[in-house]
C-alpha cells in the first residue's frame, strides 16, 4: 500500500454507509475469557492471537484498508514479569509463524509506539518484518506496542520544538506515530468496557465508536461482521449538519 498523507480534521464529505477504511481495535477480554474457563491468564492470551488471526484474515474481506491492533500498552510494563514476558513471547512466535503467510497475503506490516523499551529481538523482528512487507498492499496490519496516546503526543510535540515549527494541528499531526495513516474510521473496543485507554486519543477525534461485550479471543468474523454493519447505519456528520 502506498503511504497515505495524513488527514487533518473532518474530512470534507460527510455521511454515512461503506466500509470503514481504517479500523483500530481495543483488544481487550483475555484474561476474564480464562478465567471463566478456569484457565491460567496466558491461555487467554493464546486464544487472543488466534482471534488476531481471525481478525486479519477477514479485514480484507470487509473492505479495510489500515486494521490497528492495540497490542501491548505503554501502561501493561506494570503487569507482573511473567506475563509481560508471556505477551512478548506470543508476539514474536506470531510474527515467526504468520510471516510468511502475510507476505503471501499481502499485509503490510507496521508498528507504532515508543521502540526503546522493546526487547533488541523483538525490535529486530519487527523491522525485518516491516521491511520484507513493505511492498505490500491488500492491508496494513498496525500493531501498537509500547503504545501510549499521551505519550505519541508528548513525543511529537518534543520534536515540533526541536525543529524550531509553529505548533499548528497539521505540523502535531505530522509528527505522530501514524503521520503516514489515514486517521481511523471505526474503533471497536471488545469486552464491554467503554473507554479508549489513552489509545489513539487525537486520532480518533471523528472516529466513530463501537463497545462490544464479546471478549476478545471470542470475538469472531460473525462479531466483526457486525460491528462494521453498525458502522454503515451511522451518520457522519464531522461537526456539521
Amino acid at each position: 500500500m502506498t503511504a497515505q498523507p495524513a488527514r487533518t480534521g473532518a474530512p470534507a464529505v460527510a455521511g454515512g454507509g461503506g466500509a470503514p477504511r481504517h479500523v483500530a481495535i481495543i483488544m481487550d477480554g483475555n484474561g476474564r475469557w480464562a478465567k471463566k474457563r478456569f484457565l491460567p491468564r496466558i491461555a487467554g492470551h493464546r486464544a487472543g492471537v488466534e482471534a488476531v488471526r481471525r481478525t486479519v484474515e477477514t479485514a480484507p474481506d470487509l473492505g479495510i484498508e489500515v486494521l490497528t491492533l492495540y497490542a501491548f500498552s505503554s501502561e501493561n510494563w506494570k503487569r507482573p514479569a511473567d506475563e509481560v514476558n508471556d505477551l512478548m513471547g506470543l508476539l514474536k512466535r506470531y510474527l515467526q509463524s504468520e510471516i510468511d503467510e502475510l507476505d503471501r497475503n499481502g499485509v503490510r506490516i507496521r508498528y507504532i509506539g515508543d521502540p526503546e523499551r522493546l526487547s533488541a529481538d523483538v525490535r529486530l523482528l519487527l523491522d525485518t518484518s516491516v521491511a520484507r512487507t513493505a511492498g505490500n498492499g491488500k492491508l496494513t496490519l498496525v500493531l501498537a506496542l509500547n503504545y501510549g496516546s499521551q505519550d505519541e503526543i508528548a513525543r511529537a510535540v518534543r520534536r515540533l520544538v526541536a525543529d524550531g515549527v509553529e505548533p499548528t494541528i497539521e505540523a502535531i499531526e505530522a509528527r505522530l506515530d501514524t503521520a503516514d495513516l489515514p486517521p481511523p474510521d471505526l474503533i471497536i473496543r471488545t469486552s464491554g468496557e467503554q473507554r479508549l485507554s489513552n489509545f489513539l486519543m487525537w486520532q480518533a477525534a471523528y472516529a466513530e465508536l463501537i463497545f462490544t461485550d464479546d471478549l476478545w479471543p471470542d470475538f469472531d468474523r460473525a462479531a466483526f461482521e457486525r460491528a462494521i454493519a453498525e458502522y454503515g447505519r451511522r451518520e457522519r456528520r464531522f461537526g456539521g449538519l
